[in-house]
C-alpha cells in the first residue's frame, strides 16, 4: 500500500510534464500569447523541476524521505488549485515554476522511500519496474487525459485533477515516518542552477531576438559560477565521484527525455493545427507511445535484475532512435510511436534502478535526484530546440543513435567510483 502511495504522488508529478501540452491550443486561445509563451507554458515546470532536483534529493537525505515527500505533495496539490485559477499567462507561467520546486521535494522523497522499503538490489529493481509501470502511466493518462479534460471544461480542468490524488497519496503515507540524514545542502549551487537552465532555456526559445543572445551569455556566466562555487563546497549538490561513475546514464537519461518531450511538444501541433484534430483525438492519437510505457516497465524491472541495467538501456535508446527515423521518414505514425514508446519504457525504469542501486547509502535521493535533475534538463531543450528547427524528428533521432553508440562504448568500461 506504500509502494501505491508514493508511487501515486510521482504519477502527479510525471503527469504535469505532459497534460498541458495537449491543452495549449486551448490555452493559447484564452489567454493568449506567443509560441514562446507556449514553450514557456510548459517549460517553466521543467525548469524549476530540473534545478530544484539537484538539492532536492539532498533535502530529503538530510531531513528524511517521508517528511520531505509529505510536505511535496501537499504543495504540489495546493499550487495546482492556484495554476487552474491563473488569471493570464504570465501567472500561470510563475505558478508553473512552483508548481516545479513542489515536483523536485516529491521525486526526491519517493526515491529516498523506494531505497529505504527495499533495500536488496535485485528486490530494489523489481520494485522500480513496479514503480515505473505505475508512474509510467501518467506518461500515457497526460495527453488522453488532457484532451479529455480540455474537451470537457477548458485547459484549467488539467491542474483540477491533481489536488483530489495528492490528499489519497497524503492519506495512505500518513503514518511513514524516516530517519534524519546528516548530509548538508549547497542552496549557493541551486540558485545559480535554477539561474543557469532558466537563461539557458530562454536562450534557445527566442534565439533569433537579441533578448535571446543576452540570456545565452548570461547563463555562461552562471554556469561559470556554478562550477566555481560547487569545486569549494563542502556539501555540493552534485558529487564529484557520482558524476565521474555515472555520467553515461546521465547523458543517456538527458537524451532520452529530450526526444520524448521535444517529439511531443512537435506532434501536438502536428495533430491539432495541421491535421485539425481535436484535444481529446489528440490524446489517443498518442496512446501508441505511451501505453507501452505502462505495462513494459515490469519486464523490464526483471530483465534489469536478472542482467543489470546496460542491455535494456541500449536496446532502448536503438528503439527511440528508430521510432524518430521512422516518423520523421514515413507517413505513418502507429507503428513508428509504438517503437518509440517501448525504447522508452526499456531505458528509464533500468535508468533509475542502476542510479538508485550505485548510490552509496544515505545518498540514494541525491542520485536519483541528479538523474532526474539531467533528464528534465533534457525535456526542456527537447521543447525549446525542436519547437525552432527544421526536421526536428530526424535530427533528434541522429541524436539519440550517437547516444547509443557513445553509452554503449562508456559502459563497457565504465567503473563505479565512490562518491567523495
Amino acid at each position: 500500500m506504500r509502494m501505491l502511495g508514493f508511487s501515486l504522488a510521482y504519477f502527479l508529478v510525471i503527469l504535469d510534464t505532459t497534460v498541458l501540452t495537449i491543452a495549449l491550443p486551448d490555452l493559447r486561445a484564452s489567454l493568449g500569447g506567443s509560441l514562446a509563451g507556449q514553450q514557456w507554458a510548459v517549460n517553466a515546470y521543467t525548469v524549476a523541476f530540473a534545478a530544484a532536483l539537484l538539492t532536492g534529493g539532498a533535502v530529503a537525505d538530510r531531513y528524511g524521505a517521508a517528511r520531505v515527500f509529505k510536505l511535496g505533495v501537499a504543495a504540489f496539490g495546493a499550487i495546482s488549485l492556484l495554476c487552474a485559477a491563473a488569471p493570464h499567462l504570465g501567472v500561470l507561467i510563475a505558478l508553473r515554476a512552483l508548481l516545479g520546486v513542489a515536483a523536485a521535494l516529491c521525486t526526491g522523497g519517493s526515491l529516498g522511500l523506494l531505497a529505504e522499503l527495499f533495500p536488496e538490489p535485485a528486490a530494489r529493481a523489481r520494485a522500480t519496474g513496479l514503480w515505473a509501470a505505475i508512474t509510467g502511466s501518467a506518461l500515457a493518462a497526460g495527453p488522453l487525459l488532457g484532451g479529455l479534460l480540455v474537451d470537457l471544461s477548458g485547459w484549467r480542468a488539467v491542474f483540477l485533477i491533481n489536488p483530489p490524488l495528492a490528499l489519497v497519496s497524503l492519506l495512505i503515507m500518513r503514518k511513514v515516518g524516516s530517519p534524519r540524514g546528516v548530509r548538508g545542502i549547497d542552496w549557493q549551487v541551486q540558485v545559480l542552477a535554477c539561474a543557469f537552465l532558466g537563461l539557458l532555456a530562454e536562450a534557445l526559445i527566442d534565439a533569433s531576438a537579441l533578448t535571446g543572445l543576452l540570456a545565452g551569455l548570461l547563463a555562461l556566466v552562471a554556469l561559470a559560477a556554478l562550477v566555481a562555487v560547487e569545486r569549494r563546497s563542502h556539501a555540493p549538490a552534485l558529487p564529484g565521484g557520482l558524476l565521474a561513475a555515472t555520467w553515461p546514464e546521465l547523458m543517456a537519461g538527458t537524451v532520452a527525455n529530450f526526444a520524448f518531450s521535444g517529439a511531443l511538444f512537435v506532434l501536438t501541433l502536428l495533430f491539432q493545427d495541421t491535421d485539425h484534430l481535436t484535444p481529446a483525438a489528440a490524446g489517443l492519437a498518442f496512446l501508441p507511445l505511451t501505453l507501452p510505457m505502462t505495462v513494459n516497465p515490469l519486464l523490464t524491472g526483471r530483465l534489469v535484475a536478472r542482467h543489470g541495467p546496460r542491455p535494456p538501456i541500449l536496446g532502448g535508446l536503438a528503439l527511440i532512435a528508430a521510432g524518430l527515423v521512422g516518423l520523421a521518414l514515413t507517413s505513418l505514425t502507429v507503428p513508428w510511436l509504438v517503437v518509440m514508446g517501448f525504447g522508452l519504457s526499456f531505458v528509464l525504469p533500468a535508468l533509475m534502478a542502476g542510479m538508485v542501486s550505485s548510490a552509496p547509502p544515505g545518498t540514494a535521493g541525491t542520485a536519483g535526484g541528479v538523474l532526474n535533475a539531467f533528464r528534465q534538463v533534457g525535456a526542456t531543450l527537447g521543447v525549446a530546440v525542436m519547437g525552432t528547427i527544421g526536421r526536428p524528428l530526424l535530427a533528434a533521432a541522429v541524436l539519440t543513435a550517437l547516444t547509443c553508440a557513445c553509452y554503449g562504448l562508456a559502459s563497457a568500461r565504465a567503473r563505479r567510483i565512490p562518491v567523495s
